[in-house]
């Protein structure tokens, strides 16, 4: 008999009210059934598919990037990517690695003929979607300009140049001490910029 892949199951609820029973039940037969052995599960209790730093999923892939497994299972796509574009990066990194991806209830399996074929349907949707986006945010600031709206960041005023131009040669100040002295009136990069070309003329 062919040795059991050790496999990771990540399982997401997004409310405290939520059990995680499911998932966990589910993942663990099927598992039974594919011939895997559950070597880790990871779970995270009412957090957001969107909210940043899921603290199990970060464990989880710091621990694919170990070798600690060579498969991750989940109940459903929702539950391990946020979005079309974070689910890709996972993938591609899993992909990278050598590392097998279920998705249970959406049967899919990137070692499958079909897994792989929705793997590069997913990709092209991302590349897709961040081409409408792109073109949309090129054709709303070229409708602007037609306008005659200013695009970018607003000039710094003359004055507050001068302001800091004047404490880069009177002080040793620090970018982000000289950016408070002028109340946060210019970015750290102009203020940075400024203070470097005072610095570097007066030698």
């Amino acid at each position: 008999m062919q040795k059991p892949l050790r496999a990771a199951c990540y399982i997401r609820v997004s409310t405290a009210e939520q059990n995680t029973d499911l998932q966990k039940d589910g993942l663990e037969q099927y598992a039974q059934r594919a011939n895997l052995s559950i070597v880790n599960e990871y779970t995270d209790f009412a957090i957001s598919g969107r909210k940043e730093g899921r603290p199990q999923l970060k464990a989880l892939m710091e621990a694919a990037r170990n070798r600690e497994f060579d498969c991750v299972v989940v109940w459903k796509f929702d539950r391990f990517a946020r979005s079309v574009s974070h689910l890709l990066r996972a993938l591609e990194e899993f992909n990278h690695l050598g590392i097998r991806f279920i998705s249970v209830q959406d049967q899919i399996d990137t070692d499958s003929p079909m897994g792989k074929a929705m793997f590069t349907i997913i990709g092209a949707m991302a590349e897709l979607e961040s081409s409408l986006i792109s073109e949309r945010v090129k054709a709303g600031m070229a409708a602007a300009k037609s306008r005659g709206k200013k695009i970018g960041r607003p000039k710094t005023p003359l004055y507050v140049v001068k302001q800091i131009e004047g404490l880069a040669v009177t002080t040793d100040l620090s970018i982000n001490k000289i950016r408070a002295e002028i109340k946060g009136k210019a970015s750290r990069a102009v203020v940075g910029q400024l203070v470097k070309k005072v610095r570097d003329e007066k030698g």
